[in-house]
Parts: C-alpha cells; structure tokens; sequence
C-alpha cells in the first residue's frame, strides 16, 4: 500500500513543482511598471532645480529610481501661465500615474485637463477657495 501513495506524493510533488517553475517563469516575464509622473510648473527649470531635487531625493528614499523604475515628465512653461493648459494637456497625452503641480495655476490648469489622473499640488495656499478641494 505504500507504494501508490509514494507515487502519489512523488506525483503531487512534481506537480506543485512544476506548477511552481511555470508560475516563476511567467512572474520574470511580466516587465516591472515603470512609474510614470507628469510634474508640472510654471516657473522656470533653473529655480526649480532644488525642489524637483528633492522630490526625487523623496521618491529614492521610498525606492523610486529615475531610468529604473520612475520617468519624471518635468514640464515648465518659463512665467507663460497661459501655457500651463496645453502642457497639462500634455501629460494627460503621455498617459502619467500622477500630476504633481506646484503653484495653484498648475494645479487648476491639471485639473481642467483631466478627469482621471490623481493630482498633487503643492504651494496652494488655500485649495478650496480656489476650486480644487
């Protein structure tokens, strides 16, 4: 009697192994998300350097890492409010995770420009009053 339960066990176990083989094969196949981020401001790239530095220093700490695993989309329209729609526009096109908009014009500019995409903004100082809580 102990036989067929050996082949059994040895049956199940090959199973489950193999199983297990196919399921790990498939996992290495799937190619990570990368995390895509549309940041979006209305200064300048230049005095905009140290708080994008920071934010990314944020996202390694939590293990974000530009060309790994994260693609920030940095846009900036130099002072040109008016551009600010057409670059949300923009981010919303390139499909990004999340909005990160820095001033209450950016953030009002991601919000008209989408419906679906999360939104953070920051140097708003009161987000109801303006239409964006």
């Amino acid at each position: 009697m102990r036989r067929p339960l050996r082949k059994a066990a040895l049956a199940s176990i090959l199973f489950a192994g193999t199983l297990l083989a196919v399921a790990v094969t498939v996992e290495a196949q799937q190619p990570n998300k990368v995390a895509r981020i549309g940041y979006l401001t209305a200064q300048s790239a230049v005095p905009e350097q140290p708080r994008l530095e920071a934010f990314r220093q944020g996202l390694r700490a939590l293990g974000y890492i530009e060309g790994q695993n994260l693609v920030i989309e940095f846009r900036h329209t130099d002072g040109k409010f008016e551009q600010l729609p057409e670059v949300a526009a923009e981010l919303v096109r390139l499909k990004v995770d999340v909005i990160v908009a820095n001033t209450t014009n950016a953030a009002l500019a991601a919000k008209n420009a989408t419906r679906t995409i999360p939104i953070f903004f920051i140097g708003v100082s009161d987000p109801v009053a303006v239409g964006l809580g």
